[in-house]
């Protein structure tokens, strides 16, 4: 299923493991040009070395920084000319009760959840605009979709994402851009190791550990939203591990 990929320029965000990474292994094989964005350079150069790209296509970079994501898409638009899709991936999970009080958190998991997320719309839009055309991917959850007990700050930044979502995709009808939520459930990345709080973490890993479905899941959903024909929008896809009731 390579039809509406293959040679399409993909900028992804948290693309050092996880679902940013595996979502770039399978584009790649299916013949997108990726670039790839994330803090851990290393990683980035021992991805983009595995998967044949040049080291120009891993771009070092904090997404709670605004003028770094500019930069990303600047350096991918210098590459390649062209910015066809941007994934939004970048996100933290740090799942704990209310009555803990952990400001830090609370604030990085907006900052990169939620800012992160509209500072590439921020960037990419203006170019996608301009060339009529584009795929913005967001990553929400099924926790923005059921709040439960612990999850108060990473349900709102989830039910946040797709209220966004929503909103740039009735901004953007006139350029022929698409958009596309996808709301995983236990996905096998690191997100459970960014829950730190005693007692909760310990927990969410086991969890993960019985529940979670490999996260190439993700990257086939990212595929199909990709390889629909340009007149097809797919706006959203919830999907969970078989097994998982919540």
């Amino acid at each position: 299923m390579t039809q509406g990929i293959e040679g399409k320029v993909v900028v992804i965000t948290g693309a050092s493991s996880g679902l940013g990474a595996e979502t770039a292994r399978h584009l790649v094989r299916q013949g997108a040009r990726v670039v790839l964005g994330a803090r851990r350079l290393d990683r980035l150069h021992a991805l983009a070395d595995t998967l044949g790209l040049p080291h120009e296509a891993a771009f070092q970079m904090d997404v709670t920084d605004q003028a770094q994501v500019q930069a990303l898409i600047d350096h991918a638009l210098k590459l390649y000319g062209r910015i066809d899709v941007l994934l939004n991936n970048a996100g933290l999970m740090p799942l704990s009760p209310l009555s803990m009080n952990r400001y830090e958190e609370w604030d990085a998991c907006i900052d990169v959840n939620l800012k992160g997320v509209l500072y590439g719309i921020g960037a990419v839009l203006p170019h996608m605009q301009a060339q009529r055309g584009g795929h913005l991917i967001f990553v929400s959850s099924v926790a923005g979709h059921v709040a439960s007990a612990g999850g108060a700050v990473y349900s709102a930044t989830k039910f946040g994402i797709r209220a966004m979502a929503e909103s740039v995709r009735k901004e953007v009808k006139p350029y022929g851009i698409r958009t596309t939520v996808l709301s995983p459930g236990a996905v096998e990345t690191e997100l459970p190791a960014s829950v730190k709080a005693e007692g909760v973490a310990e927990t969410i890993a086991q969890y993960y550990k019985d529940h979670a479905i490999t996260a190439d899941s993700f990257a086939r959903c990212v595929s199909f939203a990709m390889s629909q024909p340009e007149d097809v929008d797919i706006n959203e896809i919830l999907f969970r591990p078989t097994v998982q009731e919540l």
